[in-house]
C-alpha cells in the first residue's frame, strides 16, 4: 500500500523549518501532499496564489511531492486524496502541546488517520512564520528564514 501523508499549514510564509520537516521525512512515506489550509483564525498575509508559486519553485521537480490547497477539515482532505498520515512538525514542548490536542481531536474524528511528529533541527528551531511575517511588514529581510522569498506576495 502506497503510504501518503498531509502536511497541512497556513504556510504563510512556507520556512525553512517546513522544508527541513520535509526533507526529514521523505524516506518515510511514498507521496507527501503540502497542503495550505484556509485557517478560519487567521488572516492570510501572503496571497495564496503567491504561496502556491512559492511551494512550486521549491518542489516542482519533485515527483514524491505534491502541492494543494484546500477549505474543509484536514481528515476530511487526507480522506479524499487516500492519505493515511498527517504529519508535523514541532520545534518545541509549546507546539507538542498544540499539535497534540490536534492529532487527538484527528483521531476522534478519523481513527485510521495517524499523525506523525518530525522534530525540526536545531538550527531552525527559532524560525516561526508570524514572526517572519512581522519582520516582512516592517522592512526585515527574511531570505535567511525562507527560501525564494521573493516569490510571496503580500495580500494587502
Amino acid at each position: 500500500m502506497k503510504r501518503v501523508a498531509i502536511f497541512p499549514g497556513s504556510f504563510d510564509p512556507f520556512t525553512k523549518g517546513h522544508e527541513n520537516v520535509i526533507e526529514k521525512s521523505r524516506h518515510l512515506f511514498d507521496e507527501i501532499i503540502i497542503a495550505i489550509g484556509v485557517n478560519s483564525r487567521k488572516q492570510a498575509f501572503f496571497t495564496l496564489d503567491s504561496r502556491l508559486a512559492h511551494l512550486n519553485s521549491l518542489y516542482t521537480q519533485e515527483d514524491q511531492i505534491r502541492i494543494v490547497h484546500y477549505s474543509e477539515l484536514t481528515t476530511k482532505l487526507a480522506k479524499r486524496e487516500g492519505a493515511q498520515f498527517l504529519l508535523r512538525g514541532l520545534r518545541d514542548v509549546k507546539d507538542f502541546e498544540y499539535e497534540r490536542s490536534i492529532a487527538q481531536m484527528n483521531h476522534s474524528l478519523h481513527p485510521e488517520i495517524e499523525t506523525v511528529f518530525i522534530i525540526t533541527k536545531q538550527e531552525v528551531n527559532h524560525i516561526n512564520s508570524s514572526i517572519v511575517r512581522e519582520i516582512h511588514k516592517n522592512g526585515g529581510v527574511i531570505d535567511s528564514f525562507v527560501t525564494n522569498q521573493d516569490l510571496l506576495v503580500p495580500s494587502i
